[in-house]
């Protein structure tokens, strides 16, 4: 008696795998990998704890040491100046993480990361847009705790709860956006020294030359002009008139984007977003290639 053996018909046999969508894959990717960012941060709590460091003491300084000294609108009270000042101090916050943006991805690139994922069937962007995943949360939990800090020295909002959540958005878009200015630093520069370094000190000046820290309309002119249309100072401003921080006397520019702070904030993040996020990506799939 012999064994007889079939023939798998064409039906049986097993096809090629399936893949998802482009778009779905890629968001999956992004995810593992934002979650690998997250836990690696969860082990390097330093990283967290000196994130907060900084604006925590440029509250105190600014809110105690300038409070009282500097004109906003037609007042010098302390407690006008620290509400006028949170909005700066949180968009400052969201801004400052690009630097933490550069150095990772550029830690990642000199440690050879990079190449590990290139031999993985995965999104080529995803290890980007994951990497800012991360940092976007690390900042959202960045603004929780400086806003306890601002609510301790004395800062409130004076409008809805709603319109206080939405300034916040507005914040953490315009965080999100920076962070790819930060990736496509870290993708140029050849160590995470360097890519700290280039991720700040174009920073200042933007953040400084803006309505953050002092009434624009008391600049000289051709600096008013620079800080109108400045994409940090519409983020600002449409934060104090979210948070109800308007202080008392204080009259709007006349630059568009002053006079329609909210509109001009989206605007701006979507432009920097779309803009950066393209640059970045092409020049990891040329670094990766």
């Amino acid at each position: 008696m012999t064994a007889s053996t079939g023939t798998a018909t064409a039906a049986e046999l097993p096809g090629p795998p399936r893949t998802r969508g482009g778009v779905v894959q890629s968001f999956s990717d992004s995810l593992v990998i934002a979650q690998r960012n997250l836990i690696r941060m969860t082990r390097i709590p330093e990283m967290i704890i000196f994130g907060l460091i900084q604006p925590v003491m440029f509250v105190v300084l600014f809110t105690y040491v300038f409070g009282g000294s500097i004109k906003v609108g037609d007042s010098t009270s302390p407690q006008d100046y620290k509400d006028f000042l949170m909005a700066g101090i949180f968009a400052q916050t969201v801004t400052f993480a690009t630097a933490g943006a550069s150095a990772g991805i550029a830690d990642d690139m000199h440690k050879g990361l990079i190449d590990r994922f290139r031999s993985l069937p995965m999104s080529r962007g995803a290890v980007l847009t994951g990497r800012t995943f991360a940092d976007l949360v690390q900042t959202a939990l960045t603004l929780v705790v400086l806003a306890g800090v601002a609510l301790l020295v004395g800062w409130r909002a004076h409008e809805n709860i709603g319109k206080v959540l939405f300034g916040f958005v507005l914040l953490l878009f315009l965080g999100y956006a920076f962070s790819w200015i930060g990736a496509l630093i870290g993708l140029s520069v050849r160590t995470p020294e360097a890519a700290t370094a280039g991720g700040l000190i174009w920073l200042f000046p933007l953040t400084f030359i803006s309505n953050a820290f002092v009434d624009s309309n008391q600049m000289p002119g051709f600096l008013r002009h620079i800080a109108e249309w400045n994409p940090f100072s519409a983020t600002v401003q449409a934060c104090r008139e979210l948070f109800g921080n308007i202080p008392p006397g204080y009259v709007a520019p006349d630059a568009w984007p002053m006079q329609n702070p909210i509109l001009a904030s989206l605007l701006w993040s979507a432009a920097i977003l779309i803009l950066f996020r393209t640059l970045a990506v092409r020049k990891y799939r040329k670094a990766a290639g």
